[in-house]
């Protein structure tokens, strides 16, 4: 991996900040149409802890750390593309190009810029999510489901997002309950349906998620405070999906009440030449959605460049 670029005066073409299936994608498109391509990874993946990727054609079951080194590998064929291991801390909208500055003081101009920042998952903060975390524990279950199809299964959660997680995950297993840690936040109508489709609804606070221990450390139980523990093979929470990085609020953009950033359907956002791609937008946060996403992304950014060049 070459170091991290020295200052240069050059104006690129396009400047990608983040290196997962979004911002690889775009890359990889973009080199083919010959761009001037910079590419910034600062290590941090959001599913670095997971321990396959799925749902992905041809890479079902891939660590998520190969798929990043395989689409690297394949970024090497394009000359005009470079990929670089340093975090990008600052952006600004100048004269109508942006400028980025690096970790290290570095700065550089592009006319186009690319955020595939990704979001962070907020764990619950209570004793052994951590220790289990993309193991036994999870957030998505298209992701994880199938992994734990059958087994006797807990959502951590509360109102509506909570009632969603819980009668979804009967797509995997028929032995679900929702675990609400304290009062949970249903309606009436909402308790009835999860009764009608045998989901329990257990209030009492958790202690700690418990397991078996040695070397193959996996979840037992949700233990409680005050009832007897409740035998399970995995957790599955709902909590916040958070922008990883401050960049699309320094530079402008527009946000739902979600906290998707907005864009067109081509990934361009509300700030001229800036364009988004991967989990940063809403919808659907696979892998294999966001590489679609660095694709469209990348077409609508070249297209983009080629228009302000052309002749009338």
């Amino acid at each position: 991996m070459p170091s991290p670029p020295s200052p240069s005066s050059s104006l690129f073409d396009v400047c990608i900040v983040g290196a997962g299936p979004a911002g690889l994608n775009a890359a990889l498109v973009l080199g083919r149409c010959g761009r001037n391509v910079l590419v910034f990874d600062s290590g941090q993946p959001r599913n670095i802890r997971s321990r396959a990727l799925h749902g992905f054609l041809t890479r079902d079951g891939t660590h998520p750390v190969e798929l990043r080194a395989l689409g690297r590998a394949e970024l090497a064929a394009y000359p005009t593309v470079q990929l670089h291991d340093v975090e990008v801390v600052r952006a600004r909208r100048i004269e109508g190009h942006f400028e980025i500055e690096l970790v290290n003081g570095s700065r550089f101009a592009t006319r186009a810029l690319l955020l595939a920042t990704g979001r962070y998952d907020r764990i619950p903060e209570l004793p052994g999510f951590e220790r289990f975390y993309g193991r036994d524990v999870h957030h998505c279950p298209y992701c994880d489901g199938w992994e734990h199809r059958g087994e006797t299964l807990v959502v951590h959660g509360r109102g509506p997002d909570g009632y969603r997680e819980a009668l979804l995950l009967l797509t995997w297993s028929h032995a679900v309950t929702l675990c609400t840690d304290g009062p949970d936040g249903l309606d009436e109508r909402q308790r009835q349906r999860l009764r009608d489709n045998g989901i329990a609804v257990i209030e009492n606070r958790i202690a700690t998620l418990a397991g078996g221990g040695g070397d193959d450390d996996r979840l037992t139980a949700v233990t409680f405070h005050d009832r007897a523990p409740l035998p399970c093979g995995a957790v599955f929470f709902c909590g916040d999906c958070v922008q990883h990085s401050a960049l699309p609020r320094e530079l402008g953009c527009e946000f739902d009440a979600d906290g998707n950033i907005r864009c067109d359907g081509h990934a361009a956002t509300n700030v001229p030449g800036l364009y988004v791609a991967g989990n940063v937008r809403g919808g659907v946060h696979l892998a294999i959605v966001a590489a679609a996403e660095g694709a469209e992304a990348a077409i609508a950014i070249n297209r983009a460049l080629h228009a302000a060049r052309l002749r009338e």
